[in-house]
């Protein structure tokens, strides 16, 4: 609707008036601002079950020991605020340098308290996972979201945050 709202206004601009709008309408304009994947029968919902799993694959890609391989979780066009950095990652580079560092410390993760909420082509899994760091032993409870996005056939992070819990105990 964004779409045909600009098409009027310009029509205003430029002296072609309302039955110009009227017909940008008309033509199917409302449509336009909807992507055909968002369209029905174009839509991708996932089950419950298979958001979690995509936790337990982006996990699993940790054990790798390869960023690359947790990289390739991210969406190209993608934003992780990660837990151990003050840096925003926004390219697979950033990404790659990123797990890089994290990697050496052999993190694991376990999901303490989840939230799923599933649309359309979207999902998002957000809440409390602590890890354990292999290298030192140590500890860290933290807050998580990951946002996916059904893209090429897949669903893929397109947003990732992570922060340490401020407290050091949960009440």
């Amino acid at each position: 609707m964004r779409v045909c709202a600009r098409q009027a206004l310009a029509s205003r601009v430029f002296g072609l008036g309302i039955p110009t709008a009227i017909c940008c309408i008309l033509a199917g304009c409302a449509g336009s601002a909807v992507a055909p994947d968002a369209q029905p029968g174009h839509c991708r919902r996932a089950s419950e079950q298979e958001i979690i799993a995509l936790f337990d694959r982006w996990n699993a890609s940790l054990k790798t020991g390869d960023p690359h391989q947790v990289v390739a979780n991210y969406a190209e066009r993608s934003i992780l605020l990660p837990t151990v950095s003050n840096v925003p990652r926004l390219t697979p580079a950033d990404k790659e340098d990123y797990f890089r560092h994290f990697l050496e410390s052999r993190p694991s993760g376990v999901i303490d308290l989840r939230f799923v909420d599933i649309a359309c082509d979207t999902a998002v899994d957000a809440g409390l996972y602590t890890f354990t760091f292999g290298a030192t032993g140590q500890v860290v409870h933290a807050r998580y979201t990951f946002t996916y996005r059904w893209e090429g056939g897949k669903w893929l992070i397109t947003s990732h945050h992570s922060s340490a819990m401020p407290e050091a105990t949960p009440h």
